[in-house]
């Protein structure tokens, strides 16, 4: 693959993380750049393990990996987004004040959530007999620096109102879920 061609699977592969980015921003108090960095930190993990993993899967059982992976992506990003948007309408006596951090747990959550489709990559490039390591590195980098981005972004936006933002965030993370879902789904078809 040339450098170009790896710039923009990472760009795309990094979006659907982005976006989630900008809702956990928006829903801390005033987040730092150092909270920034460990959300881009975990997002970048997690997206360059998963199209590692998807190649060694692609290697050994491709059927299996690809027929599942838009329902699994689906259900945790459903889940979360359900979650979220509960939290931002349930009944509440006081307004909770804002967290000043995700914990680690959440956000490797949602981390997996938007990187089911990198898996999808990886084992697609199995077949293509790919050295998968500059790619998994790429994709890496680049959603590290998207979320970084996303997370401040996320706090130019914080100032609506929590439960607002809870609602519009969980709102995002089940469409990106869907058009994960949908995309598989019209390409199988």
């Amino acid at each position: 693959m040339s450098f170009l061609s790896i710039l923009f699977l990472a760009l795309a592969m990094s979006a659907d993380a982005f976006a989630a980015a900008i809702g956990k921003g928006a829903m801390l108090h005033r987040p730092r750049l150092l909270e920034a960095l460990r959300t881009g930190l975990i997002f970048g993990v997690i997206e360059a393990i998963t199209p590692l993993v998807g190649w060694s899967a692609g290697r050994f059982a491709a059927n299996y990996v690809t027929a599942w992976d838009h329902w699994i992506a689906f259900a945790i990003l459903s889940a979360l987004g359900l979650r979220m948007i509960w939290s931002g309408i349930r009944p509440s006596h006081e307004e909770q004040e804002k967290p000043r951090s995700h914990s680690f747990v959440l956000l490797a959550m949602t981390a997996f959530g938007t990187s089911i489709d990198a898996m999808s990559v990886g084992v697609s490039l199995a077949f293509l007999d790919v050295d998968i390591l500059p790619v998994a590195i790429a994709i890496g980098l680049v959603t590290f620096v998207m979320v970084t981005i996303g997370v401040m972004l996320g706090r130019i936006l914080g100032g609506a109102s929590r439960r607002t933002v809870e609602v519009i965030g969980g709102l995002i993370l089940i469409t990106i879920g869907a058009l994960i879902l949908h995309k598989h789904l019209m390409g199988a078809g």
